[in-house]
């Protein structure tokens, strides 16, 4: 692949941009279509927004409340019967009104919207038009409501609903990735710059990582159709494809540089570079595909979503890295050193490509292999040991975006003054016909059970809607917004009080939706993914590294290595975020607990990432190793003649990854320092002291491949029919010819 692309470079780049401008063409033409509310929770909550999609009732106006209470010196007292606290009130409502963007205003004081101490009272209204478009209208409302507390300052006046939370929450989601997405690409630009020393080198790499998410993005828009996408899918699918694109061109490039100065022709060097590096690109791209088919198993929306993207921009960045990469490369030839940076040529680098630092760190580890292994490996435990205990959760709202938000502050004093929080459960009640006397009974002993066993403060508002055959309960939960108490609720609900009572009735099916049954049902299907997810990616990555490396000691270290590495970050996440151990520097104080999706979403993105190196680094071992060198020599050229490149996409990675942990979202902080956290750890710690060591303890075990295996298929390359640079057999390189100068 390689050798076309260098014989017809301008047919290699033409036929890429001309890929990546049809896929853009296409995918705009075809539109994206997003994950819906029941994929993006199965479980009852998924079966309730069913059957209220099929009912034409799902799409309701968006609801929105004001609270007004007394607030201040001595207006404690003020109940809302006193004139001025009506006074307010009726200004609220006019306020609202004004705006042109509300229907169905209700007073309080017809609807007995009145907290049980007379000092808080709400006023509720729905959005017009599309809810969908009601977090982008809801601005004018907002403001009115504004000018109402600015008027009445004895008084609290605060708003929350469905538009006016969801107009925060995609603020600070959109603002957060935005920031990330904008600050990314010039930080991987820097960083390369540094590594190469030169601005066009520099620029190769972002160039082919960002014509492969465009590309994908257009994929994605097509693919979508069948299996539906999201804003989040798609801003994973820049942060992997930005990761591996920057990788594999950074290691293809690296390489075409290092035979080039070992004195091959540019030809030959292109050669060298795609059979080993290539092949890697193609070992390393398949084991991240595998890895991110795990998400797949989840059975969620969003996850199937961001699995999919995913495995598409990664397959997309190897296809491009293995074909228009060394066409450009041999476009450019020489120029591709053009706009060289003053003070940053080769500064720490021997011969050949070799790091001088990781040489002297790697001299101390194969003089004292097993002390290193036991030191490096005791620090990995010791750091995963803390994830013994790791506590997930749905984050609440306070958690998530912290208490200083008016929206925020709203729904906590709302929950205070009237029990069971803003957002009640949901109880959709399907049956062949609703009106039958049988169901009215069952329902009004529901509504009846359910404040008798405690699960609800009452009171249960019950809306029907008879040519669907559907009746929606809305039911406070007892425990509001404290979430172990709310979920407590539902399941004496779901448990005791449904079976009881709707449960009796033949033909009736009642699931529950809300914010806390989608809660309960994601974290409930997010355990139930961990297993088959985590056989999965670990049985199939092993599975790769069996075939590409032809030998079971590698295979097998390849998987423990990296589960040390996650388990480290799981730890770190603990330490900082549930037991707030320097929590205060990311700001993540008082969070307590680890978001549900976070643990397996980086066991899949990290162990994609992992292996992702550790196909780098071992294959150019296993490469010495076949060109005759000792074991212990191979490490050693191995280690160091990868260690820069490593090193570098390594930065770029963690320092991408570490703009999310400044992020104002905990998901956000937690997810940016998770992969922050592992990946440093996982090209420092893992591929620079204890794979080095634990290859140099097991000598010429690590090539054992058992005779009952040899009947599997053999996915190795024969590296020795390329010419090799000089390098004597302990592994340290000979002097270069003249640049130029053929082998």
């Amino acid at each position: 692949m390689g050798g076309w692309s260098a014989r017809h470079r301008w047919t290699a780049v033409g036929g890429w941009l001309l890929f990546v401008v049809l896929a853009l063409a296409i995918g705009s033409m075809a539109g994206r279509v997003d994950v819906t509310d029941s994929e993006e929770v199965p479980g009852e909550f998924g079966q309730a927004v069913r059957i209220l999609d099929d009912a034409g009732l799902s799409n309701g106006p968006a609801g929105e409340m004001v609270l007004v209470r007394g607030t201040g010196s001595g207006s404690g007292s003020v109940k809302a019967t006193d004139p001025a606290f009506r006074a307010t009130v009726d200004d609220v409502i006019g306020a609202v009104k004004g705006t042109g963007e509300v229907t169905s205003v209700q007073s309080p004081y017809d609807v007995k919207a009145v907290s049980e101490d007379g000092r808080s009272a709400l006023v509720k209204f729905d959005m017009r038009g599309d809810p969908d478009t009601a977090p982008d209208r809801v601005q004018p409302v907002i403001d009115a409501v504004r000018g109402a507390q600015e008027r009445h300052a004895g008084f609290a006046v605060e708003q929350f609903g469905e538009a006016s939370s969801q107009k925060v929450f995609d603020e600070a989601f959109g603002s957060d990735f935005q920031r990330a997405e904008y600050s990314a690409l010039p930080v991987a630009l820097g960083i390369l710059l540094i590594a190469f020393g030169a601005l066009v080198a520099a620029l190769l790499p972002v160039a082919l990582a960002m014509t492969a998410f465009l590309a994908t993005s257009g994929l994605v828009a097509v693919v979508s159709h069948t299996v539906h996408m999201s804003d989040t899918a798609n801003s994973v699918m820049l942060l992997v494809g930005l990761a591996v694109g920057v990788d594999y061109c950074l290691f293809y490039l690296r390489r075409e540089r290092e035979e080039r100065e070992a004195g091959h022709d540019q030809q030959t060097a292109l050669r060298i570079a795609a059979a080993t590096s290539g092949r890697a690109i193609l070992v390393s791209g398949v084991t991240v595909i595998v890895a991110m088919a795990g998400l797949l198993f989840t059975g969620i929306g969003d996850f199937k979503a961001m699995g999919l993207a995913t495995m598409m921009v990664v397959a997309v960045a190897m296809f491009g890295s293995v074909t228009v990469l060394p066409a450009l490369l041999s476009l450019l030839g020489e120029r591709v050193e053009k706009g060289r940076v003053p003070f940053l040529r080769r500064r720490g680098r021997a011969r050949s490509g070799e790091s001088r630092f990781w040489g002297t760190v790697l001299g101390g580890v194969l003089r004292r292999p097993a002390v290193s292994a036991a030191v490096a490996g005791g620090a990995l435990i010791a750091l995963a040991l803390p994830a013994v205990g790791l506590n997930t959760a749905n984050l609440t709202l306070s958690q998530e975006l912290g208490d200083k938000l008016p929206v925020v502050r709203a729904y906590e004093d709302i929950s205070a003054a009237f029990p069971g929080g803003p957002e009640p459960a949901q109880v959709v009640v399907k049956a062949s016909d609703i009106s039958a006397p049988e169901v009215r009974r069952a329902i009004d002993a529901f509504s009846h059970e359910a404040v008798a066993k405690g699960a609800s403060p009452g009171p249960i508002e019950t809306e029907t809607h008879p040519k669907a055959n559907v009746a929606v309960l809305k039911v406070p939960l007892t425990g509001g917004t404290d979430e172990n108490k709310a979920e407590a609720s539902l399941r004496i609900l779901r448990d005791q009080v449904r079976p009881d009572t709707l449960g009796k009735v033949a033909g009736v099916t009642a699931p529950m939706a809300g914010s806390t049954a989608a809660s309960m049902d994601f974290t409930d299907k997010i355990g139930d993914a961990v297993p088959p997810v985590f056989a999965f990616v670990v049985a199939f990555a092993f599975l790769l590294m069996l075939l590409s490396f032809r030998s079971l000691t590698i295979a097998l270290t390849s998987i423990v290595l990296n589960l040390l590495s996650v388990g480290a970050a799981y730890g770190i996440l603990t330490v900082v975020f549930q037991h707030g151990w320097g929590a205060g520097l990311v700001g993540a104080e008082g969070v307590g607990a680890i978001v549900a999706w976070l643990p397996l979403f980086l066991f899949v993105i990290l162990f994609g990432l992992s292996m992702d190196y550790h196909v780098f680094v071992v294959s150019r071992i296993r490469e010495a190793r076949m060109r005759g060198l000792t074991t212990q020599g191979a490490i050693r050229h191995g280690i160091t003649t990868t260690a820069g490149v490593v090193t570098s996409a390594a930065l770029i990675m963690v320092a991408v990854f570490a703009i999310f942990g400044t992020l104002s979202m905990q998901s956000m902080k937690q997810m940016g320092v998770g992969l922050a956290a592992a990946v440093l750890i996982d090209a420092t710690v893992i591929r620079g002291i204890l794979l080095p060591a634990v290859m140099a303890l097991l000598g010429e075990r690590n090539w054992y491949f058992p005779s009952w295996l040899r009947w599997l298929p053999d996915m190795t390359h024969d590296e020795t029919a390329i010419a090799p640079a000089p390098v004597r057999p302990d592994g340290v390189p000979v002097p270069a010819e003249p640049t130029g100068v053929g082998r």
